[in-house]
């Protein structure tokens, strides 16, 4: 077994592709109108759906807002640099909600980035060898 993709509802399908792959670099790997279903999938991620897993952005027509909920947690992302990958972030228009640093209880470098409808990003520094 492995992980295939993680969905998110997203209240604007457009901008969501546009921050995910001009803010945080994935490329779109697939988009799909269901008109039956009145909604659209599109498939983001760094490599192919086959090598990794993906983010599965879910458009349900009509609906341009969605509550995170108090369930919901973060994506995290490796990251070589966690200060560069912030400053970058923010270059490209993208909101930093935690600047680069060490975790509070621990040496690990992370830094949180949030989505054009309101999800949490973590980015997460590799470690050095």
């Amino acid at each position: 077994m492995r992980i295939l993709h993680t969905m998110l509802r997203v209240g604007d399908l457009d901008r969501s592709i546009r921050f995910y792959t001009e803010v945080l670099g994935m490329r779109l790997l697939r988009r799909a109108d269901f008109p039956d279903g009145k909604f659209t999938l599109a498939f983001v991620g760094y490599q192919d759906e086959c090598d990794g897993a993906v983010l599965e952005l879910t458009f349900n027509w009509g609906v341009d807002k969605y509550d995170p909920g108090s369930g919901y947690g973060h994506v995290a992302l490796e990251v070589d640099d966690a200060y560069a990958a912030c400053a970058e972030i923010k270059r490209r228009g993208g909101t930093v909600t935690r600047e680069a640093g060490p975790m509070k209880h621990g040496s690990t470098v992370i830094a949180f980035v949030q989505d054009p409808d309101g999800y949490k990003v973590e980015l997460i520094q590799k470690k050095s060898a």
